[in-house]
């Protein structure tokens, strides 16, 4: 085994890509952009795998199978985003203390909570995800990046698609009735 140790390249660096011809300035812009939305999918993603392992009820089994889709939409996503940052010149980010320091969403700790405050959490962090990657989408698209807008609208339509599920399973309606006690 080696022990020479090289870096290619320093987080927080942009590297000129001839092929893809994007400005400097503008890689730089949109690889921030991205690490952001990067490191809120897996931040995102490590919830959302923790309700899946906890999950309990009635609804046990939808949910269950829910959240494991919803995962891994996440890491499909930052997979995607990812190799974009990579591409265009950046280095992703990819430590998770890292990734939590980077993200604006922040992650409700280790605790277990019932389905409903879980999933309640995980609504508000998609939203805010949501907002975030309609800007980051406006961006590239302002700075003349077509490919990384196209990436981010693919991605974001799996995102609301699954915010959009949670909302439903939020609902009041159900099958399972209430309990009383006569």
């Amino acid at each position: 085994m080696s022990t020479q140790k090289t870096v290619r390249q320093q987080f927080g660096s942009v590297e000129q890509s001839d092929a893809l011809r994007l400005d400097e300035d503008k890689a730089e812009q949109i690889i921030d952009a991205l690490n952001t939305d990067l490191a809120n999918a897996y931040v995102l993603y490590h919830q959302i795998h923790k309700h899946h392992w906890n999950v309990e009820g009635a609804e046990f089994r939808d949910l269950h199978l829910f959240l494991q889709e919803a995962y891994e939409n996440l890491e499909m996503g930052a997979d995607m985003i990812a190799e974009r940052a990579q591409a265009i010149g950046g280095v992703p980010i990819a430590g998770p203390a890292n990734q939590e320091e980077r993200a604006t969403i922040e992650f409700e700790g280790e605790d277990v909570y019932d389905i409903r405050t879980s999933l309640e959490n995980d609504m508000e962090a998609y939203g805010d995800i949501i907002e975030g990657m309609r800007d980051h989408i406006q961006l590239a698209a302002n700075l003349g990046d077509p490919t990384t807008e196209h990436l981010l609208k693919e991605i974001l339509t799996d995102i609301e698609e699954d915010a959009h599920h949670i909302e439903h399973y939020l609902e009041d309606d159900s099958l399972v009735l209430e309990s009383s006690t006569h």
